[in-house]
């Protein structure tokens, strides 16, 4: 009996067809590659508290043991830069040594050289080095867990799946607020280096466990390794390789990869053209990492801490408070995934966190009174539950399951490059925004996320295709005969699309060749 015969999975999720063997091996797999997101999240994490600790502030900023806007937008926004260059590099890896190597690559090796030069670091300088270093890691990591989930979970509770990489950030975020506040009162280097230094715990669960799990089919299928891609297939649905219903999955994926080679090689050519509606897809996946971190989400996970500070009220317990919200309000996003579906997920999330933020820059403007600072923290916190339990994770399954296989990797790769670009602008800009000496806006600043999230709610109306319950070989199809988002939640995927288009074609082919033979014999 497979995970898919449970009751309470069955409340909740549209199993759909249910074939032989057992999907669970493949749930098990997408859950713990899902673990990545505790390195992302952790390291997102640390930096908002350490930067509030006094032992960090009398030992790293250049003068008044306070760090400037300048110094706080570089420690922070570092990051990022890495993020950035690492998730474009990402395709390099995992279109060449495979999803599972490229994880294993950048946790135990890329992003480890991050966190010792972190740990180590008695200044800025080596502080910015260490983090951009561990910002490629995470780029690269960002880049494939998507990727790896996607194409390894069944099509039933793919989405639920690659929710749980969101659940493993919010998880990571909190784990960083703790260890920040059992560190912080410290009055030596360890205030800053033991919460720095776990991360070594994280790579290591990562790394060492993807060497027990295997490669996703996909990608032997993108190789054109037939014998590997069987092998794989039957480990994740736990079936011979040469049972029929494991062999009709494997010929739907080779099918719809064969349909995809007719328009060419995979390359960053590709990736931009029009064909196949990929120039639209893109689009749609690079704007919605975009949104994701136009939100404002990052403002409390980067900066809370101070601003909670700055509004009277106690910013580490806050932080901590927002954090535990963080990761029990994504349960309930997981949940919903493959029941109330993506677009109905995001359009409701949008419209939450705007009148949320909006209430939060209202009422900021009286947070003298203690009712107004409840008020204040209230909102904050139901605005971060509106995020975890839709954007967060929602913006990670769609990007995940958009792209056609042939250029799926470069693709998913430009759109968490787009989401670290945006990451890193609103990381820079941010002090510069509500430092005291500079804009000055402080809870004002919640006028522009609300007005960003505004805006997010028409870009899912207009561009948010539904792909709940769709293998990601019927996705293709919804695209090329569903030509606006708004009317994808009526659409019926044919049964084999892509292997009715290859025998049309070849009967066609076929008829030629007859046709052409008759000729020559008269």
């Amino acid at each position: 009996m497979g995970l898919e015969d449970n009751r309470l999975v069955q409340r909740f999720i549209n199993v759909g067809e249910k074939k032989a063997g057992s999907t669970s091996m493949g749930i098990i797999v997408g859950i713990f590659a899902a673990f990545g997101g505790v390195l992302y999240g952790y390291d997102t994490g640390t930096i908002n508290g350490i930067m509030a600790m006094d032992y960090v502030k009398k030992q790293f900023p250049g003068k008044d043991n306070e760090f400037t806007a300048s110094e706080t937008s570089l420690i922070v926004s570092i990051l990022s830069v890495g993020t950035f260059f690492g998730s474009l590099a990402a395709p390099f890896f995992s279109d060449t040594l495979g999803r599972k190597w490229c994880l294993i690559l950048s946790s135990l090796v890329v992003f480890n050289i991050g966190v010792v030069l972190q740990t180590a670091a008695t200044d800025i300088p080596l502080l910015c080095a260490g983090r951009a270093i561990a910002g490629a890691g995470v780029g690269l990591i960002s880049s494939t867990i998507p990727l790896y989930q996607s194409e390894a979970a069944p099509k039933w509770i793919r989405g639920a799946i690659v929710s749980c990489y969101q659940w493993a950030i919010t998880i990571g975020i909190f784990l960083a607020a703790v260890f920040n506040q059992a560190t912080h009162a410290r009055n030596d280097s360890g205030s800053y280096r033991i919460p720095i230094a776990l991360q070594f715990l994280w790579s290591l669960i990562l790394g060492i466990g993807m060497f027990f799990l295997p490669e996703t089919p996909r990608f032997y299928v993108s190789k054109e390794r037939e014998d590997k891609a069987l092998e794989a297939l039957s480990k994740l649905r736990k079936l011979p390789s040469d049972h029929p219903d494991l062999v009709e999955e494997y010929n739907d994926i080779k099918a719809a990869y064969e349909f995809e080679k007719e328009y060419g090689k995979s390359s960053w050519g590709q990736v931009l053209s029009s064909k196949n509606h990929q120039r639209k897809r893109l689009a749609t996946g690079v704007l919605c990492q975009a949104f994701q971190q136009l939100t404002g989400v990052n403002f409390i996970f980067y900066f809370g801490t101070n601003f909670f500070n700055a509004a009277g009220v106690d910013g580490f317990v806050t932080t901590l408070a927002t954090n535990i919200v963080n990761v029990g309000a994504t349960v309930p996003g997981i949940l919903l995934m493959e029941v109330a579906g993506r677009r109905n997920i995001l359009l409701g999330g949008a419209a939450g966190m705007s009148i949320s933020q909006l209430i939060v820059a209202i009422v900021g403007v009286a947070a003298s009174s203690d009712s107004s600072k409840k008020v204040l923290v209230a909102f904050s916190c139901i605005f971060i539950a509106f995020f975890a339990a839709t954007w967060g994770p929602c913006a990670w399954v769609v990007i995940g399951e958009l792209f056609p296989l042939r250029t799926r990797a470069k693709s998913v790769a430009l759109c968490t490059a787009s989401n670290w670009l945006w990451n890193w602008g609103i990381a820079y800009a941010t002090p510069y925004m509500v430092d005291k000496d500079k804009g000055n806006l402080g809870t004002n600043v919640f006028f522009i996320w609300g007005g960003c999230n505004f805006l997010c709610f028409f870009f899912a109306w207009y561009l948010i295709y539904e792909t709940k319950g769709l293998s990601l070989e019927q996705i293709d199809e919804l695209y090329e005969k569903v030509p606006h988002a708004w009317r994808s939640q009526g659409f019926i995927p044919s049964e084999h699309a892509f292997r009715d288009d290859a025998l049309t074609d070849l009967r066609s082919d076929t008829k030629a060749e007859a046709i052409s033979i008759e000729e020559r014999s008269v």
